[in-house]
């Protein structure tokens, strides 16, 4: 059921887990900009399905706790059941830190029907595309692969579908006729570490224009 979660202040911000699968560079972002700003949010962990991650380093020098919950070795009888098993234990550490919303980062599952639904409309992501163009883990590539002219980021709230979401707010990336990959990505990231932090201010201060 989607439901948004309380409306939060400096003195008594809304408690955030960042999920994470890599280096955590917008989760970087993120710390910063709550530690300059008077903001309605704190990162109270930081978790990761994959071990050794930079990421994590960044959030404990940050001193923001963070755990690793590996998606690897979870018992079930086929993927969906593993999928879920994974979700179980993460979803059971979010209610024992008594976290108020989700923020996914570079966190690189599907998650299930089963986890949305408890946290559908407290669970917001960050796509490097101009949802609904280019969906899915490759939008650069389709970008390029298609010959598009603008390119951007999507913050938007987490359904079932893939990046199918309600769209909360964008912001345009021109594409250049000799970017790559990895410098379309640099570009594209450079407005997603602010565009990011910007909408979770307001999604936490109750601001969202929904």
């Amino acid at each position: 059921m989607f439901h948004l979660p309380r409306i939060a202040t400096p003195t008594n911000p809304l408690r955030l887990a960042v999920f994470i699968s890599g280096s955590g560079s917008g989760m970087t972002a993120l710390l910063r900009h709550q530690e300059k700003s008077d903001c309605a949010h704190t990162t109270t962990v930081v978790i990761s399905n994959i071990g050794g991650v930079a990421g994590l380093a960044s959030a404990q020098a940050h001193g923001v706790r963070a755990e690793v919950i590996e998606h690897r070795g979870q018992p079930g009888n086929n993927n969906d059941d593993r999928r879920q098993a994974h979700e179980e234990v993460i979803h059971a550490r979010l209610v024992e830190l008594e976290i108020e919303a989700v923020i996914l980062s570079g966190y690189m599952r599907i998650l299930t029907p089963w986890f949305i639904e408890r946290w559908e409309g407290r669970l917001i992501n960050i796509h490097p595309s101009l949802l609904p163009g280019f969906p899915g883990a490759h939008a650069h590539r389709d970008v390029l692969t298609a010959g598009a002219e603008l390119s951007g980021c999507t913050v938007h709230f987490v359904d079932t579908g893939t990046d199918s979401g309600k769209i909360i707010a964008q912001r345009e990336v021109a594409v250049h006729f000799d970017d790559t990959e990895e410098s379309l990505s640099q570009r594209v990231k450079q407005v997603e570490h602010i565009l990011y932090p910007e909408v979770i201010d307001a999604f936490s201060s109750g601001n969202l224009p929904l």
